[in-house]
């Protein structure tokens, strides 16, 4: 038995039964259920009209999208309707109803076999529980969808297959269209609703790059991709080659069960800048972020080797990304702002800055740490004492308790940071 016709029985296993529910619209949603208004005959947009024109909208409501606004663009690029309703994002409140909707599943299905794959999507192993049930995947899912609906007042959508990968495209290419939102695929779909799909990146797993890549060598549809021969595929993109055969010919053997852990532990922190920052003004935003990134490090009670900086041009001119490591394993945040400023001098050119990256890397634990023979050890006692004195009141009273002086500045993003979840307000 060859891996297709193999991954093709799992049809025929009562156990293999995969859903994944979406929440319609789910911040625009939030907004009008919060207002008790209609969503389905309201035009509400979720954006932050305080940042400009140039702000992204996060959602539109189900009205606006039957209009055909799409359901990321930049404020600027709205349609003028009357009555339009602004609401800034309110991110703790997302994801309050998030854990609500999560808790209703959980009331039908074990943790394990769930996976969050974001805060409006989840995917559930249906197939040990159908028997508990008596029920059919589909009606289980329907079952859930009306106790979600019920309980929330949130519409879900929902994709309904024997992997995941087809789950999330009856999903994302059938059950998001219309009424009564589920769909629900099996082998004959792959061949009369996937392979004619065009463009590739329109199916879950196919990036835009590897689209384009694809659409070099003649591949623009799915059927096309499906019949392409698998080695040459592997032999022009390697094993990604390989993965998207056999997305193409609805191959999955993902286990929700087997959960993913990252053997490479890192940590990052980013932002758009609200404007051009100069120069200057920059090394102003590294050293907030540098404070910020080293204060989770030891919240989590690790140090760290390798550490990066990512900066990227005002108007799309490009940036740089380097990365340095130190020789002692650390989570001093002015000991990496020391190298981390030498790597901004040594690479930034005089252009206006809009995004600035950070990244820790080579993750141990703080338990053993090892001190250099040019540190002055009392010297470094105090400060360690200072900087565990300086956590405890963040962590008691926020992070915005203390801050640095120049926290004061205009330029400064730290306050407003550390008010935001996800770089919305909560």
């Amino acid at each position: 038995m060859n891996h297709k016709e193999k991954s093709y029985n799992f049809l025929m296993d009562k156990k293999r039964s995969i859903a994944v529910i979406d929440l319609k619209a789910f911040y625009a949603f939030v907004e009008c259920v919060d207002r008790n208004l209609n969503p389905m005959t309201t035009p509400l947009v979720v954006t932050d009209i305080e940042r400009g024109e140039g702000t992204i909208v996060l959602s539109v409501s189900p009205f606006l999208k039957a209009l055909g606004v799409p359901s990321r663009l930049r404020k600027r690029d709205l349609p003028d309707i009357p009555g339009m309703i602004y609401a800034k994002p309110r991110m703790s409140r997302y994801i309050e109803r998030s854990c609500e909707v999560i808790s209703i599943i959980l009331n039908y299905v074990g943790e394990d076999d769930i996976h969050v794959y974001s805060i409006d999507e989840v995917f559930i192993n249906l197939g040990p529980y159908l028997d508990l049930y008596n029920l059919t995947p589909y009606a289980l899912v329907k079952k859930i969808q009306k106790d979600i609906l019920q309980k929330t007042k949130l519409i879900t959508t929902a994709g309904i297959s024997y992997n995941m990968f087809l789950a999330k495209a009856a999903l994302d290419l059938d059950a998001k269209n219309k009424p009564p939102y589920i769909s629900e695929w099996d082998k004959k779909d792959i061949e009369t609703k996937l392979w004619p799909i065009k463009p590739l990146s329109k199916v879950w797993g196919i990036s835009h790059g590897y689209e384009t890549k694809l659409n070099k060598i003649g591949i623009e549809t799915v059927e096309q991709l499906a019949k392409t021969p698998r080695e040459l595929l592997v032999q022009k993109f390697g094993i990604i080659g390989g993965q998207l055969h056999d997305l193409a010919n609805g191959i999955d053997d993902s286990d929700i069960r087997n959960k993913y852990t990252s053997k490479d532990t890192s940590f990052t922190v980013g932002q758009v800048l609200p404007r051009n920052y100069s120069r200057e003004e920059t090394k102003l935003i590294i050293k907030e972020m540098a404070d910020d990134l080293c204060y989770r490090l030891r919240e989590h009670h690790l140090l760290a080797k390798t550490f990066s900086l990512s900066v990227g041009y005002a108007n799309n001119e490009g940036g740089f990304h380097h990365r340095l490591s130190v020789d002692i394993p650390t989570n001093d945040s002015q000991e990496i702002l020391n190298e981390l400023i030498k790597l901004f001098d040594k690479y930034v050119t005089n252009k206006d800055i809009r995004r600035v990256h950070l990244g820790a890397a080579a993750i141990k634990s703080d338990e053993i740490k090892q001190m250099s023979i040019f540190d002055e050890l009392t010297k470094k006692k105090d400060r360690e004492q200072l900087i565990k004195t300086i956590d405890m009141l963040k962590q008691k009273y926020g992070k915005n308790i203390i801050l640095r002086g120049s926290s004061l500045l205009k330029e400064s993003t730290a306050k407003e940071r550390h008010e935001q979840i996800g770089g919305h307000h909560k």
